[in-house]
């Protein structure tokens, strides 16, 4: 009996590689709807993706936890409204467990390469350890904040003291009065640095651009709480859509509307003036861009942090580094015993490491120099049966994309429904695709995050990570999957002795 015949008679089998929020979202959308062919690679030894692997003091989410939740799995055991990184972790293993993600999860294992066969018309997908298996799809959910981004600074690997990334903190360094530089004051550094502020002899915070904060409006939830969490479902939910109003209400300000734009910012220039009151300081940590180009932060702590007489603000960029110090622009030679980088993610740098290879041996790679585009940021053309979780485009400037990912999950398992019914491989069509990336980055031209440099826009300036809207487009955007944007992909005949002569042939199934 032949593969093709073969696979006519079951259903599909899929590799998704990560069980982040992405990874266990596609899985349990797959699984509630019979596909449990599944098998889910994760490079860790748990389930959590980035909330397994940042640990950083102070590590929170900061969106607030009923809305930062599958929407059909609350919680009602948070601990607080914007949760820290154990709680949220707990929450993914719980899940992973209840939906009985966790028999399909090859832990320890991470993928090199995916090479689709025009032949079998299947994929066959590499381990770092060399072993290799074949599936029929394969769904990426290796998301947009998995590899940390390192400074091209030079003499960086001269430092002769700790250093280390804040996505991979080093918790045997002992920070007790110690000179400690902080390079970058993205999401992770606002949440670390009041934890480590009180500890260190002396901090140095060297900042690149500064954000626009505004307050934390946090919240311990009690015994109380929870319990009527419990009780009255209803009252959790009430909160996750009162946050999914607010944080759609941000990205029409951000993008449509200057009148709450500015309010917006001066909500935060009240915020950020009542916890700054030195007119220097001020002048450093208050942004130089528009409101909403780069992600507004929300933190209570972070300021006051900074106004202790052991941290000394820094705008001046470091130009190089020492065996034992940072030097900025301005030729001053900052001490240093320890130096954390919290530089953020390679975030334009999609699906990498891994080497993706799709029909007619087109790589991933070469096809994206332009920047990474994917039609709706799930499909890519020349890729058939390869979907992504959390690409392109997909990010949003305010909100949860843990919605965004229900969305995507449950378009893919549209997609595989109709592979499933037609026994045939898909591709989305280039042409669709290249018209969706056309109007995206249309709406970016003059938008707010082409006004600055930040990590939703690659080195080329084009907006790689964002959606142009809000959560509640894409989710009227992804509802339904589209037959019509995607052509079915046939097996390529293999050629015989007696074939020699003749031009190959597409055999249809």
């Amino acid at each position: 009996m032949s593969a093709t015949t073969t696979r006519q008679t079951r259903k599909p089998t899929i590799a998704i590689v990560g069980t982040g929020f992405g990874g266990l979202a596609a899985a349990i959308e797959l699984r509630r709807n019979g596909f449990d062919d599944l098998i889910i690679f994760e490079r860790s030894d748990e389930v959590g993706g980035v909330w397994q692997a940042n640990t950083y003091p102070g590590a929170a989410c900061d969106v607030p936890s009923p809305y930062y939740s599958f929407s059909y799995e609350p919680n009602p055991q948070w601990p607080r409204r914007f949760s820290p990184q154990a709680a949220i972790l707990d929450y993914l293993k719980d899940v992973a467990t209840k939906y009985e993600v966790r028999p399909h999860i090859r832990f320890g294992t991470e993928i090199a390469s995916a090479v689709f066969d025009d032949t079998t018309t299947r994929w066959t997908l590499r381990t770092t350890a060399g072993d290799t298996v074949e599936v029929d799809i394969v769904i990426s959910a290796v998301g947009q904040l998995s590899r940390p981004s390192w400074p091209a600074i030079p003499g960086r690997e001269a430092f002769r003291g700790e250093s280390f990334h804040s996505a991979q903190w080093d918790h045997s360094v002992d920070l007790s009065g110690k000179r400690v530089v902080v390079v970058g004051t993205g999401a992770s550094a606002v949440q670390f640095v009041p934890e480590i502020q009180s500890k260190v002899g002396k901090l140095t915070l060297v900042q690149r651009s500064a954000p626009y904060i505004l307050p934390r409006l946090d919240t311990m939830y009690s015994a109380l709480h929870q319990s009527i969490f419990r009780r009255l479902p209803l009252t959790q939910r009430a909160e996750r859509a009162t946050w999914w109003a607010v944080t759609e209400s941000l990205l029409v300000a951000f993008l449509y509307s200057r009148p709450l734009s500015r309010a917006v910012q001066s909500v935060s220039r009240a915020h950020m003036r009542r916890q700054v009151r030195n007119p220097d300081l001020l002048r450093k940590v208050w942004p130089d861009y528009p409101v909403g180009c780069k992600r507004t932060l929300f933190s209570s702590n972070y300021l006051p942090a900074l106004v202790q007489p052991n941290v000394e603000v820094v705008t001046d960029r470091i130009t190089a580094i020492t065996a034992d110090a940072v030097v900025t622009a301005d030729g001053t030679s900052h001490p240093a015993d320890v130096i954390i980088y919290g530089t953020g993610f390679a975030a334009s740098d999609f699906l990498a490491p891994m080497q993706i290879t799709g029909s007619n041996a087109r790589d991933l790679r070469s096809q994206w120099t332009d920047g990474a585009h994917a039609y709706l940021g799930i499909s890519v053309p020349n890729f058939p049966n390869l979907f992504l979780m959390y690409g392109p485009n997909t990010n949003l400037g305010s909100g949860s994309v843990v919605s965004m990912h229900e969305c995507q999950a449950r378009y893919i398992r549209q997609a595989v429904q109709h592979i499933a019914a037609t026994d045939s491989p898909i591709a989305v069509k280039p042409e669709a695709e290249a018209e969706f990336d056309a109007k995206t980055q249309a709406k970016m031209t003059n938008g707010v995050w082409s006004m600055c440099n930040s990590w939703y826009r690659a080195a080329d300036g084009r907006v790689a990570a964002n959606w142009p809207g809000t959560a509640s487009e894409y989710r009227w955007r992804t509802a339904k999957f589209d037959p019509a944007a995607y052509e079915r992909v046939p097996a390529v005949a293999t050629l015989g002795v007696d074939d020699l002569d003749e031009p190959t042939v597409m055999s249809g199934r």
